[in-house]
């Protein structure tokens, strides 16, 4: 499928999806609500542009021919930052958590309404707000060997750099600016993503479990996220 371009004015966002008539109602309803889009049915191709053009937000899907989205996402991980939203045909939940897991920030699962896609790309856009700004926090805050700067958004273990997306980084933020407080699910999903978003309660903890293997936490015997049983999750130890 060619490349096709949306000029208008706003975030730009790559459109990745061999269903051409698919793709074209997608970057249809984008352009309407005023994005730069471009589309191509190729991820080899994609992974190419989106280091070319640089996207606030990719739309992926899971199925391509040959490169197929989970590679595409792990290829496009290495030089930025830019949102995931990835797109499936298959319910199962091993494909979404494959998915999530080299570091999509979401999914949808075929059939889809445009209008939703448009809607979830919207709040990832509105993100970060209100996992913890520089002027809730004063300084870097340390959790053992654990230090995590808000304003700059760096964290490092033992003084190494931990490498975590913008929604892992997020997700961590916002427990780490209330460290007393238990989140839910519910409310981790309100200051991460939004009042907004709509879908899987079960992503934060996909989230969570990256972040932790991503810190070496032991869920077992955290030393920095604890689950709270029937609740949801906190800053701490488990002991």
């Amino acid at each position: 499928m060619d490349a096709m371009s949306v000029t208008d004015r706003g975030a730009r966002v790559l459109v990745v999806e061999d269903e051409e008539p698919l793709a074209k109602l997608v970057v249809s309803y984008l352009r309407r609500d005023r994005f730069e889009v471009e589309a191509l049915g190729d991820g080899a191709e994609a992974v190419g542009l989106a280091r070319r053009w640089n996207p606030d937000v990719v739309v992926l899907d899971l199925g391509l021919p040959g490169m197929d989205g989970v590679e595409v996402c792990r290829q496009v991980r290495t030089f930025s930052d830019c949102y995931i939203i990835m797109l499936t045909a298959r319910a199962e939940e091993v494909d979404k958590l494959v998915g999530l897991s080299v570091g999509a920030d979401d999914y949808l699962t075929k059939p889809f309404s445009p209008r939703e896609l448009v809607a979830r790309v919207r709040v990832v856009l509105r993100r970060p707000r209100r996992t913890g700004t520089a002027d809730e926090v004063d300084g870097p805050l340390t959790f053992g060997e654990l230090e995590i700067d808000i304003a700059g958004r760096e964290v490092h273990l033992a003084g190494v750099p931990v490498e975590l997306t913008r929604t892992q980084f997020d997700v961590l933020a916002a427990l780490a600016v209330r460290p007393r407080m238990v989140f839910s699910r519910e409310q981790l999903i309100e200051a991460v993503w939004g009042p907004g978003w709509v879908g899987d309660e079960h992503l934060v903890d996909v989230h969570i479990g990256h972040v932790r293997r991503k810190l070496g936490d032991d869920p077992a015997d955290p030393a920095f996220i604890r689950t709270v049983r029937g609740i949801g999750y906190r800053m701490g130890p488990g002991r």
